[in-house]
């Protein structure tokens, strides 16, 4: 399987995507916008759509 070093870096993170801890970003998607949340942890709305996809598929 071939690994690029950014899927690397994703995978080192222990469970973070994005830099992103899940059990925060699932406590805090409960009451706020997806604006709110790409403030709150310094990403952009793509990758707030990515992540509450990937979390929809797990």
């Amino acid at each position: 399987m071939r690994a690029s070093d950014k899927s690397m870096n994703i995978q080192s993170m222990d469970g973070r995507l994005f830099g992103v801890d899940f059990h925060d970003f699932i406590q805090m998607e409960q009451h706020a916008t997806s604006i709110e949340l790409a403030s709150e942890f310094g990403l952009t709305m793509r990758d707030v759509k990515k992540l509450k996809k990937h979390m929809e598929r797990s």
